[in-house]
């Protein structure tokens, strides 16, 4: 019942003295692309939020995924959204967006085929290659990365295409090569690997030097055969949390926490990285400050 009076106490402060039903609290995810992690891990939160919060309505938004979501929190045309951990640095939205928590690590893929003759980092010199849609996380991870391997510049052939469209061009031989960021496993990449051989790059050894250049977020983690059926590799991970608009009522993102938090076994059934959340790594959101509804869940419930 709480919940329940919670949300029928804050309802006049945030539509406004009226008579009749108070109307629905709005709350607008950004996501990213239908066939990636967010988009999945949206959905599943927002059936959450829709079943149990009431007069509440969630809806997700497709977007082009971190860069674009914290320009659409930070302005107040989404409630929430996911972003990777290093793209907030290079995004000027952070004084109206605050933190629910870390979620779960965005592994950087570098896919192509057997016959690309692509093998290394190196190799995409001179290529064709996909870096991520504009507005999305994976085009600054992946700028970075050419920047530190001395790819800068022209010296790889870019296209800017999201993670639907870097798979077709691959498919259809128009690009050699894509880099995409995103928990395991990516179900287009699933998809694709099914339908004819890709390969995997190691970039693993990349993760130290870019966080001498960007210190705080790059790690190495592996992608194992299990996940796509390919070669193993390790490559650069990066850490994802959920954001807020800064002025969301704090009794609004306590309810939002609490369901992030027990609901992880359901929100896992949507996508196996949405339940690897944690409340230990979840308080982890440098360089964003937890919302104070976020802090008085966890102190809450604190052992």
């Amino acid at each position: 019942m709480l919940p329940v009076l919670l949300l029928a106490m804050a309802l006049p402060g945030l539509t406004g003295c009226q008579h009749g039903p108070p109307p629905a609290v709005q709350i607008r995810i950004a996501t990213g692309s239908p066939t990636a992690v967010y988009y999945a891990f949206g959905q599943s939160l927002a059936t959450i939020l829709n079943r149990e919060l009431p007069n509440v309505e969630a809806e997700v938004l497709v977007t082009a995924a971190s860069a674009e979501n914290i320009q659409l929190v930070g302005a107040g045309e989404a409630e929430l959204g996911f972003t990777q951990a290093d793209v907030l640095p290079a995004v000027p939205a952070a004084p109206t967006m605050a933190a629910v928590a870390r979620v779960y690590d965005d592994l950087l893929h570098l896919v192509t085929t057997p016959t690309s003759g692509v093998r290394t980092l190196a190799d995409l010199r001179g290529r064709r290659v996909s870096v991520g849609a504009p507005g999305s996380g994976t085009e600054i991870t992946t700028s970075r990365l050419l920047d530190v391997a001395q790819l800068a510049g022209d010296a790889v052939r870019r296209e800017r295409l999201g993670l639907d469209d870097s798979v077709e061009a691959l498919r259809t031989g128009q690009i050699d090569a894509f880099f995409f960021s995103g928990g395991l496993p990516v179900g287009a990449v699933t998809t694709l690997a099914a339908q004819r051989r890709v390969q995997l790059i190691e970039l693993g050894s990349w993760s130290t030097p870019l966080r001498a250049q960007h210190p705080g977020f790059y790690v190495s983690r592996d992608i194992p055969h299990s996940v796509y059926g390919v070669d193993p590799v390790t490559t650069v991970a990066n850490p994802n949390y959920l954001i807020v608009r800064a002025d969301l009522p704090e009794w609004l993102v306590r309810e939002l926490t609490r369901l992030l938090m027990e609901r992880r076994e359901e929100l896992a059934s949507a996508h196996p990285a949405a339940g690897q959340t944690s409340q230990r790594s979840a308080i982890n959101t440098t360089p964003l400050p937890l919302h104070p509804g976020a802090v008085a869940w966890y102190n809450a419930v604190k052992p």
